[in-house]
């Protein structure tokens, strides 16, 4: 766990992490250069999960590459399906990580949603839902590493 007291915002309780796969962790159905091992290490203060549509169908892949299986998202209301599992876990113990237009309302779902910027692109409807945009998924697991410029950036 996590716990962050937020000037303005108050104490939060981060539980989980919940990332999108393509175009967050992923490029082109391959996960990123070095993710493997800084995801891992998050895995002693929050539950990870992955959430994915499996566009480029490797995933079973990554989920090797990381020691888990992503949940997968079926065709069609993806936004909608990822809410709803931010909404699941009781999201005001979630921190969730994305850039594509079908994140954005997990990410406003979520206690504290960080928007990456990513070489597949970001959706700006996404960067807008963002309670925090960082350059690439690298600096948000930073992030998470230290937590108190979470508190820096999000106090008022």
């Amino acid at each position: 766990m996590i716990e962050l007291n937020i000037p303005g915002r108050g104490q939060v309780q981060l539980l989980h992490l919940v990332c999108d796969v393509n175009g967050t962790l992923a490029l082109d159905g391959q996960l990123l250069e070095g993710l493997s091992r800084p995801l891992a290490a998050l895995r002693d203060r929050l539950e990870l999960h992955l959430l994915t549509a499996d566009t480029h169908g490797k995933q079973q892949i990554i989920d090797q590459q990381i020691n888990l299986r992503a949940e997968r998202i079926q065709p069609g209301g993806e936004a909608a399906q990822k809410a709803a599992y931010v909404r699941s876990l009781g999201a005001e113990n979630v921190i969730a990580i994305g850039q594509g237009a079908n994140d954005a309302e997990m990410l406003r779902q979520a206690a504290i949603g960080v928007c990456v910027l990513s070489k597949e692109g970001t959706a700006v409807e996404t960067l807008l839902a963002a309670d925090v945009v960082l350059p690439d998924i690298y600096r948000a697991v930073e992030l998470l590493e230290n937590p108190l410029r979470l508190v820096a950036t999000l106090r008022k």
